[in-house]
């Protein structure tokens, strides 16, 4: 008889956890895909069907599917136009929420980025006078939640805004609010993905006839790049999921970021759910797109992150 080894059957639970926890990730995401490609028909039958592909003699036929694309058309709304695709959309959320929204986080996180990587590799290669003070003060910063400096932020927005600077913007003043509380925590990360790389490196460089910043730009920093590229990542879907301070913080509804739009699009489609779900997927799917196209360097940071931290 067959009896498997301690380790072989930790193995076996070990991956069945994770394919439990994957499954029930994964369900509500699966159904918000079907629900999007629904008629409003097949949404609010009883009992309800999972797919569309039932008809009055079978319980499931592929060739009698009813998938639709009304949600996505009533939340694109395309429109015959001159231009080079011939077709304008229209919609709200992906013609002012999305392109706000895009503008908030990209700008966001590369100036955490920047800030960040700079900080970090100050405090990561040098000691000066209040150094620990400094960083246990960044780390603390890290613990106030956004919600508790809404009320200040508020005022200060108002007062700037009554103020009439000629630079004064609401979209500016948001990235500084976003840049503000995502920074404490982003000097942190760089800073230990700096103290992974040795110091030596930095030496050669400098021997080698490099200036500071030159080490730093032609070794260091390339070394660091899956470190800063996690950075970047967890800003960016950070501020695009964030949602109570662009929504009081600004004022103008088109400078207002995409899940204030969600929010105005839930309140109009409250009973169209195949509308509402078909709105989730499309603000979801830049954050997919972006994961695709960075997956190496935030799995790597990951990893590294995890061995020599």
């Amino acid at each position: 008889m067959f009896t498997p080894s301690p380790r072989r059957v930790e193995s076996w639970l070990v991956n069945a956890a994770l394919i439990l926890i994957c499954f029930f990730a994964l369900v509500p995401i699966a159904t918000t895909v079907l629900i999007s490609f629904k008629g409003e028909r097949d949404i609010i039958r009883n009992p309800p069907n999972i797919l569309p592909c039932d008809t009055p003699e079978r319980a499931f036929d592929i060739r009698e599917c009813r998938w639709a694309l009304e949600g996505y058309r009533r939340v694109l709304s395309p429109k015959p136009s001159n231009g080079l695709l011939s077709v304008a959309l229209t919609g709200n959320i992906v013609r002012v929420y999305i392109p706000n929204s895009f503008f908030y986080a990209t700008t966001t996180a590369l100036l955490v980025v920047l800030l960040a990587g700079m900080a970090g590799y100050a405090f990561s290669r040098y000691r000066f006078r209040g150094h620990r003070f400094l960083l246990v003060s960044i780390l603390a910063i890290t613990g106030v939640p956004l919600l508790t400096n809404l009320l200040a932020l508020f005022q200060m927005g108002a007062v700037l805004r009554k103020a009439q600077l000629p630079f004064y913007d609401d979209r500016l003043y948001l990235v500084l609010v976003y840049l503000g509380f995502f920074l404490p925590l982003s000097v942190w990360i760089a800073k230990g993905f700096f103290d992974t790389i040795p110091r030596d490196l930095d030496e050669a460089a400098l021997i080698d006839g490099c200036s500071p910043l030159g080490a730093l730009l032609r070794v260091i920093l390339p070394l660091a790049f899956p470190g800063l590229m996690a950075i970047f990542l967890l800003t960016f879907v950070n501020v695009w999921n964030e949602f109570i301070a662009g929504y009081l913080l600004v004022a103008k509804n088109e400078f207002k970021p995409v899940m204030f739009g969600l929010y105005e699009f839930l309140g109009q489609n409250i009973i169209n759910l195949q509308v509402v779900a078909a709105a989730c997927i499309l603000i979801a799917l830049p954050i997919v797109v972006v994961f695709i196209f960075a997956r190496r360097a935030f799995f790597a940071a990951m990893i590294e992150g995890a061995v020599k931290g």
